[in-house]
């Protein structure tokens, strides 16, 4: 069989993926396999076991992410990896970040039964904790080996039953005294490719099998805390409120229709958690707390609708007799694709014949802090209905073959062109 002609066993990974599905499955179909947890550790487990198969070197660094190693012909040349994340949400389903892990773990057995040499070593990553999670610490195994997780961040973090997370850490194989030497230098590493679904119906409705991510959102959020007065709701006049419900429910609006109204269809704007106080039937709020969340793949997308809600909100001010307080509480910029890796997976995908679409990822991932390290790239599958994060999220067999014969002939095709 000749390099152009290799491709995925899907059976192989369509069994795979049921396996791993078994970890955490709870009586609603869906998996509870949260960070550090009894299910999650026996998948990571289970993991390791198929890498020492293929006789990978395999290490566990000190934030208990899985790395494992395939020799290349030129040893002096940095590690192409790809890889994603285990651990799923509360009830989540069984191909958000898996998939990514296990279409990796099928490069890695594909590559080694058809005896291909590459000039770069290989590394397959699963990342610890990429999703939230108890201890408050998300994209945890990627932002420690990036330097944006230190030790100091990690001290003194429990769950909400007590349990510190340098306990949990080290029952995984990390190394909580030693954190920072999770850290990777850019001169090891070549690029990193990740396969995750898309969790969105932008690829199912085109009917195209490949999602090319351009870049991957920012995030934007800031503590917004609405100041009325409490009085009595059956006494107190309209003309003399100082209702803090009543002007947050204007706030809502502003932000949906300022985001609605916005050019590009990959911005969002939520506000999603709410507290009302004194939260009772018959007194008037007299303050809401919430939290604001605007996401876009520029930062002028961002920055376009802030302004116009910075606009609105101090038209608010002056129609009610309220006051707003603001606190920023989290700035990530947009972190965009390598334009050589995109162009890669294009070309692969051309090559096979297969469709692909460019588009911005609306969520975070790994590959966000892999980007600020090493040349960085995404393949998206489609997702059936665009559901994630659910016991119903699902991709088809055939578009999951697709898009991983795309990332084996990226690999492929990035071992002969990069460091050359």
């Amino acid at each position: 069989m000749t390099i152009k002609n290799v491709c995925i066993n899907i059976a192989r990974l369509k069994n795979n993926i049921e396996e791993l599905g078994q970890f955490g499955k709870n009586d609603k179909g869906g998996l509870d396999r949260t960070t550090f947890t009894p299910s999650e550790l026996e998948a990571r487990d289970w993991l390791k076991k198929q890498l020492h198969a293929l006789k990978l070197a395999i290490r566990v660094d000190q934030a208990a992410n899985i790395w494992a190693k395939r020799v290349g012909q030129e040893g002096n040349l940095p590690c192409i990896a790809f890889g994603s994340h285990i651990d799923t949400v509360p009830n989540g389903g069984k191909y958000d970040g898996a998939l990514g892990v296990l279409i990796a773990l099928e490069v890695m057995r594909v590559l080694e039964e058809n005896q291909i040499s590459t000039r770069h070593p290989l590394e397959l990553v699963s990342f610890s904790a990429e999703e939230p999670n108890p201890f408050g610490l998300s994209t945890f195994g990627s932002r420690a080996i990036t330097k944006k997780l230190k030790k100091e961040d990690i001290e003194n973090v429990t769950d909400s039953e007590g349990t510190k997370l340098t306990d949990a850490l080290k029952n995984a194989g990390g190394d909580p005294e030693n954190f920072e030497k999770a850290v990777r230098n850019p001169n090891e590493l070549s690029a990193f490719l990740e396969v995750h679904i898309e969790q969105g119906k932008r690829l199912l409705n085109r009917s195209i099998p490949v999602g090319v991510v351009t870049a991957i959102t920012g995030i934007y959020r800031e503590e917004i805390s609405v100041y009325g007065e409490a009085n009595h709701a059956g006494t107190t006049l309209m003309e003399d409120r100082k209702d803090a419900l009543s002007a947050s429910s204007e706030i809502i609006l502003a932000l949906e229709s300022i985001s609605r109204n916005h050019p590009s269809n990959e911005v969002v704007g939520t506000i999603g958690k709410l507290d009302v106080f004194p939260n009772a039937p018959n007194i008037i709020p007299d303050k809401v707390n919430m939290v604001l969340e605007i996401r876009g793949s520029t930062s002028s997308d961002i920055d376009e609708v802030l302004h116009e809600l910075n606009r609105c909100l101090v038209k608010i001010n002056k129609s009610r007799p309220i006051r707003i307080e603001r606190k920023v509480i989290l700035n990530q910029s947009p972190a965009p694709m390598d334009e050589s890796v995109v162009q890669t997976i294009q070309k692969s995908a051309e090559s096979l014949n297969y469709p692909s679409y460019m588009l911005g990822s609306m969520a975070g991932h790994d590959a966000t802090h892999m980007a600020s390290l090493t040349k960085s790239g995404m393949l998206f599958v489609p997702s059936l209905e665009g559901k994630s994060h659910c016991p119903e999220e699902e991709s088809r067999m055939d578009d999951i073959e697709i898009v991983a014969n795309v990332l084996l002939h990226s690999i492929l095709s990035l071992d002969k062109e990069l460091d050359s």
